[in-house]
């Protein structure tokens, strides 16, 4: 039986308080994304899913209520590539080229802890170069404060 293309859009959201600040969080996940066989213009639904988050965000501000405004729109997209194969797949590419105008893509080697350090090096590099020869922009942490200890600066360094 031929499976059809669905990119369901799934939202969960959690409360999260850290040191009296509260956040609440909205995790929006795709599963369903790259599975079929025809991946034509998969991502279109994530697009549109993020268009419509910033449309609407637009039409509250625009309005004449403003003190209850829900933000929903999306800030952040984790990309995850897959550890099997040789960089980034044709999907992978698209998907950012699509995206990255509209929202900051952090990508991330998914199950990097099935390969050795040497691999994920390497795997690292590839499509940090690939990321470059597409032209996608992928979210560029900002660099810390000054004043922070080295040891800080160091782990900063590394996590980038």
């Amino acid at each position: 039986e031929r499976i059809t293309q669905t990119v369901e859009i799934t939202k969960h959201v959690v409360d999260i308080e850290e040191k009296g600040v509260k956040l609440r969080l909205t995790i929006v996940d795709t599963p369903g994304f790259g599975d079929a066989v025809n991946n034509t213009e998969c991502w279109k639904p994530v697009a549109d899913y993020i268009d419509q988050q910033f449309e609407q965000y637009f039409r509250d501000e625009s309005g004449l209520n403003r003190k209850n405004i829900q933000d929903n729109r999306v800030h952040c997209c984790i990309y995850f590539i897959s550890p099997f194969g040789h960089g980034l797949r044709p999907l992978d590419v698209e998907f950012m080229r699509a995206l990255h105008q509209r929202v900051n893509i952090v990508p991330v080697l998914a199950k990097a802890d099935t390969l050795t350090p040497a691999e994920v090096e390497r795997m690292k590099n590839k499509i940090r170069e690939e990321i470059d020869r597409y032209g996608i922009r992928i979210y560029q942490f900002p660099e810390c404060d000054s004043d922070e200890d080295e040891e800080f600066k160091l782990q900063d360094q590394a996590l980038k």
